[in-house]
């Protein structure tokens, strides 16, 4: 009864979810508190109290058929309105309503836009890590993943491989800053040679390509890091983001894709992004949560960033007290740390006996690494220390630092 394109998925289940439906079964016979769970990218820290405020104020104040009824398929005008105000303010742009259409989380807004311009063969480009759903997302359009192979010297693009394998059937190039697994933040100058190299790609083959940045990451953001507003640096650009980690709300699927006039055919491709919305099954965006948005921005509603950043500054100097090596992100809620050894499967399994949960990198297409998300509480991270150390003395880490 399952389909064909189904059938592979169905069999390779996401290695992040597996591990996740394994730490609560843990959890059952040990104890949660006993199982340091760092698999999904699932936030700890609580919303901001703008949010809680923002739904009562909405169920008391605004009409029932307004708050919960059907609005244009790309979300409420107002809505939309003032995250285009939010962001010119923000970044210096000059978006309106038309270049914002509200989203069921930025997953749903990959599909929109891959399913607005993909045709059965085109090739869709990313940069390893990357994060595994892109493949399946690409494939449900019968596109064709193409992979860059890592940069594990600073985790950047590997922007001198992307120049090879950019074809004639190059449709489009997926970035995610800051990045998930590595908390690599791209730089100015990464995002400036990487539109410099796709318009002379567009020269060369006399084609388009789209330029899409996958940003629910883009708050969090540590020790002053930037992160540059892609649609500065190349015209043919679509952002898709997420409210899930910038305000703590990944159950609640809200986000949007901003669509500049500057894109080739803009207004056409922003209706069918808006009739894509529709036929996927998302009608639109939940209203209730679209009017929550509207009032949170202007409220100046953030996620607690320092909470994310205590953990991170615990888990990397812990995590380099015992002699693993990893590089310090900048950003999201991931360290991506390298493997003592190189089956990193097996390292994660062996971690595993210690009640440590993390995701293997060959899950991101980057063997060697595991990505540890630290979106927990700190008190977990505390307590997983001494397993760390244990699983450090195993592989003989703790003798190194010696």
């Amino acid at each position: 009864m399952i389909s064909e394109k189904m059938r592979p998925l169905a069999e390779n289940n996401s290695v992040i979810r597996v591990m996740f439906e394994e730490g609560k079964r843990l959890a059952a016979i040990y104890g949660a508190e006993n199982v340091y769970d760092f698999s999904l990218g699932n936030p700890n820290v609580p919303a901001p109290d703008e949010v809680k405020e923002s739904i009562l104020e909405i169920l008391e104040e605004e009409e029932s058929a307004f708050v919960h009824g059907y609005m244009s398929n790309a979300g409420y005008e107002d809505v939309r309105e003032t995250i285009a105000d939010s962001l010119n303010a923000r970044f210096g742009t000059s978006f309106g309503v038309n270049n914002i259409l509200m989203t069921v989380g930025a997953a749903s807004g990959l599909n929109v836009i891959l399913k607005t311009v993909l045709e059965p063969g085109d090739e869709v480009i990313v940069f390893a890590p990357y994060f595994v759903e892109y493949g399946n997302y690409v494939r449900n359009y019968d596109g064709t993943l193409v992979v860059i192979s890592p940069n594990t010297e600073d985790f950047q693009p590997n922007l001198e491989e992307l120049k090879e394998k950019i074809t004639l059937r190059t449709r489009a190039v997926i970035i995610n800053t800051p990045n998930n697994p590595t908390g690599v933040v791209y730089s100015a100058q990464t995002l400036e040679r990487l539109a410099e190299i796709l318009r002379q790609k567009k020269e060369e083959f006399g084609t388009e390509i789209l330029l899409i940045s996958d940003e629910p990451y883009r708050e969090l953001a540590y020790d002053g890091a930037e992160v540059p507003y892609v649609t500065r640096y190349y015209e043919d650009t679509v952002i898709c983001y997420s409210y899930s980690k910038s305000l703590s709300l990944p159950g609640e699927r809200i986000g949007y894709l901003v669509i500049p006039d500057e894109l080739q055919d803009s207004s056409e491709v922003f209706t069918a992004a808006t009739i894509a919305n529709r036929v996927l099954g998302s009608v639109n965006a939940p209203s209730l949560m679209q009017r929550v948005i509207k009032r949170c921005i202007e409220k100046g509603a953030h996620v607690n960033l320092a909470a994310y950043d205590r953990n991170r500054n615990r888990l990397y100097e812990g995590l380099k007290d015992w002699g693993f090596s990893c590089i310090r992100p900048e950003g999201a809620f991931y360290l991506f740390v390298k493997s003592p050894i190189p089956d990193e499967q097996e390292f994660c399994r062996q971690a595993a006996k210690y009640r440590l949960l993390l995701v293997p990198g060959t899950s991101f297409a980057c063997p060697g690494y595991v990505r540890i998300a630290y979106c927990v509480s700190y008190e977990q991270i505390e307590r997983s220390m001494p397993a760390f150390g244990k699983l450090a003395e195993e592989y003989g880490l703790t003798e190194d630092k010696a």
